[in-house]
């Protein structure tokens, strides 16, 4: 049996993106959401999404703050939907990683069923839930920059993409 420190750790490290007619749709004042002023911008598409029920938050990070609380220089939440393209707003050119969280039942809260994943795929194990920013990091040029994150599950003592 899971305890609740292990069951929350799953849920935010997974938290912690093929192209869609055109972006998702950011909630109302997400910080980080494009706007058509913004300058950098990175187009994350999400692969892999087990159902399209809840929400999808995306958060793109730097080096410093990479999975810390509240150190996401980005966040954009949308309705969950597999293949749909979400535009963050990068501050300025550099190496950032993004961490997606697919919160299944829209509770607000990590749960075993959640998913998330990281840009480049890093592979994840119930031990090894938060990737090095090193292993997840992407250039981000100035302009339009796109990336996929292929979305993780807990399947029994595992963790990885839906088959």
């Amino acid at each position: 049996m899971m305890n609740t420190k292990t069951a929350t750790l799953l849920g935010a490290a997974l938290a912690p993106v093929l192209l869609a007619a055109g972006p998702a749709a950011a909630e109302p004042g997400d910080p980080g959401a494009c706007t058509a002023a913004t300058q950098t911008r990175l187009m994350v598409t999400l692969r892999g999404l087990k159902n399209s029920t809840g929400k999808v938050r995306v958060q793109l990070y730097d080096g410093a703050g990479f999975l810390k609380k509240g150190r996401w220089l980005g966040r954009v939440e949308v309705p969950a939907r597999d293949g749909a393209t979400v535009c963050i707003a990068v501050p300025s050119a550099g190496n950032y990683a993004v961490a997606v969280r697919h919160d299944a039942n829209g509770n607000g809260k990590s749960d075993w069923n959640d998913g998330g994943g990281f840009t480049r795929d890093p592979k994840l194990s119930l031990t090894k839930l938060e990737p090095d920013f090193a292993k997840v990091a992407i250039p981000v040029h100035a302009g339009e920059n796109r990336a996929t994150v292929t979305m993780n599950y807990r399947r029994g003592l595992s963790v990885g993409p839906i088959r």
